[in-house]
């Protein structure tokens, strides 16, 4: 199986690499894979079983980084892309199945209820990957989305929010300090955009 892994990380990869890829490759450096170590991590914690996490983490993003018209509903066609590269490498139903679900409720913003724990894992290690690469965050926002710095902030502060709150409490704890440096740093941009001319 870890040959599989292997070989799906490749595949991520690469697409992560492709001109077509709207995050950058810094998707894979520094969101991607760092959410697959984080899975790994947190696996015992949530009693998850590690290899359907990791390569849940894998795929998480798969679609939207193959095509950016995903991004809104990556939730919902992320879980179709995994399932064509998992039957493709001959992975059994039941862990294609659970890796789907995974994907299927990862995300803050689009709330669906996480029946498993290795849906747990991946949720939290998503967030927890949010709050501590949030330079990652803000070269998404300001660089490849081009936003400004009121309407980024503003954006930021809700992303990190909501990360925040699809954590369990025990990673709340682990992440506590990250997550409140990090708002203290928006909220000191939020005060100047306030501040009179």
């Amino acid at each position: 199986m870890n040959n599989a892994i292997h070989e799906i990380e490749r595949i991520v990869e690469e697409a992560c690499s492709r001109k077509t890829n709207i995050f950058g490759y810094g998707i894979w450096t520094h969101h991607i894979s760092e959410v697959a170590r984080n899975a790994k991590r947190l696996a015992a914690m949530f009693g998850a079983d590690p290899e359907i996490v990791e390569i849940a983490a894998l795929l998480h993003d798969y679609a939207s980084v193959k095509d950016s018209s995903l991004y809104d509903d990556h939730h919902i066609h992320g879980p179709i892309e995994a399932e064509k590269v998992l039957k493709i490498l001959g992975f059994p139903l039941d862990m294609i199945e659970a890796v789907k679900h995974c994907i299927a409720s990862h995300r803050g913003s689009k709330p669906r209820e996480r029946t498993t724990a290795e849906a747990e894992c991946l949720a939290n290690s998503d967030a927890i990957t949010h709050v501590k690469n949030v330079p990652s965050l803000l070269h998404f926002t300001f660089v490849q989305r081009g936003m400004g710095i009121d309407e980024g902030t503003r954006w930021l502060r809700e992303k990190l929010e909501r990360s925040w709150n699809k954590m369990s409490p025990q990673v709340q704890e682990m992440t506590r300090e990250k997550y409140e440096a990090a708002l203290l740093v928006l909220a000191v941009s939020e005060q100047k955009s306030l501040e009179p001319s």
